[in-house]
């Protein structure tokens, strides 16, 4: 069961479990029953026997009108891989406008991981935004414009193997040249958990940011393994894939050496859950790095393809 405020979501594998539930609640308070879920703040749900569907393409067109983006041309990415935001000493926009399109993006990336790494980047410069900063938010939107129904396919029977993946841009951000991690997580072919984040220090080192994402991954899963002991489901060995050697090298050593020891605590912990056997770190090669969609910009063909991956699709 889900709650927000007055709006109520409930659900069973067992459909008797569910009318006792609905009327017990009925019952105590004055609430009424809107039958299966098909739509829930901004969410769009259908449901069908071989899995579900989550999109928002209402949300999405109502978006686009309200920012006069409707008659915009489409994009076939959210972000053009030449893109490098900076501070700009070009011309101001309105603040107001800039930071509601930055909100509504912000609240479309509950069922668009696509736009998770573009809407991110544009967002740190609210403060301040330049014409430059603008022109990419808008480029998110003639992306949208083009994919307004895609969301994302949560098949039925794939299991409960729990992986996750991890991955790094080493001082992407060109202003204090601070690390973007990005990370996501799978419950069998299902995405369940995704972020893109700018790292809290400055790495001084490719391995150093990768092992920095690695331990942000490792955290989610750690709370997502606990979730799932409420549900009586005991998972280990849990898998995550890194392209980088270097950083699985240093999860895997239990001496902390100089080039490590400047390295925050917090971040070393993920040393322990592999020693102990809850996580293990994988190399994969950076070709098939779901992660790098919440990093960096990509080209249209590796960016449809990491869409594929992420169970993204488009449900007439």
């Amino acid at each position: 069961m889900q709650i927000y405020v007055d709006d109520i979501i409930f659900g069973s594998t067992n459909a008797k479990l569910c009318e006792r539930f609905a009327k017990l609640m009925q019952s105590r308070y004055q609430m009424s029953m809107m039958g299966e879920l098909s739509y829930f703040l901004g969410l769009q749900v259908k449901q069908n026997e071989e899995g579900t569907f989550i999109n928002q393409s209402k949300y999405t067109r109502n978006l686009l009108k309200k920012f006069g983006m409707q008659d915009s041309s489409t994009a076939s990415t959210p972000m053009a891989t030449a893109t490098k935001l900076d501070k700009d000493t070009g011309a101001s926009v309105d603040i107001t406008n800039y930071r509601g399109m930055i909100g509504s993006l912000l609240y479309l990336t509950a069922s668009r991981p696509d736009i998770m790494f573009s809407t991110c980047l544009c967002a740190r410069f609210q403060a301040d935004p330049k014409e430059s900063h603008l022109i990419a938010v808008k480029r998110i939107f003639r992306y949208l414009k083009g994919t307004p129904g895609l969301g994302i396919w949560y098949p039925k029977n794939t299991g409960f193997d729990l992986t996750g993946y991890t991955d790094s841009d080493y001082a992407g951000c060109r202003i204090d040249r601070k690390s973007t991690s990005g990370s996501c997580q799978f419950l069998g072919r299902r995405l369940v958990s995704w972020y893109s984040k700018k790292q809290h220090s400055v790495s001084t080192s490719t391995a150093e940011a990768e092992y920095i994402a690695a331990g942000s991954c490792c955290a989610q899963i750690l709370w997502i393994r606990n979730q799932l002991n409420d549900y009586g489901i005991d998972v280990n060995k849990i898998p995550i894939f890194c392209d980088n050697t270097s950083a699985i090298a240093i999860s895997n050593n239990p001496v902390q050496h100089s080039r490590t020891k400047h390295i925050d605590i917090r971040y070393h912990f993920i040393r322990e859950h592999v020693m102990n056997g809850t996580v293990v770190l994988h190399f994969i090669p950076t070709a098939d790095q779901i992660a790098d969609i919440f990093t960096k910009p990509l080209d249209e063909s590796t960016f449809s393809k990491l869409v594929c991956e992420l169970g993204m699709l488009n449900m007439p």
